[in-house]
């Protein structure tokens, strides 16, 4: 399933379980992939471009219940 929605640092931080300022550190560091868009200054990514990058991560485990 395609999802197109935006995903700002917070939806990205809520879906990894973690606090938006560890997602922003992850940009910082090169961590995270390039925003999909960036709107007024702000950063976003599609929900696609964030799964697929989850997926990658090394060390991944599935951190939904």
């Amino acid at each position: 399933m395609t999802d197109h929605g935006l995903w700002s640092y917070r939806e990205i931080a809520a879906h990894i379980r973690v606090k938006p300022e560890t997602v922003r550190s992850y940009r910082k560091h090169g961590l995270l992939p390039p925003p999909d868009l960036v709107e007024g200054g702000r950063p976003y990514w599609l929900a696609d471009t964030i799964r697929a990058w989850v997926a990658a991560r090394p060390g991944n485990r599935d951190r939904r219940p």
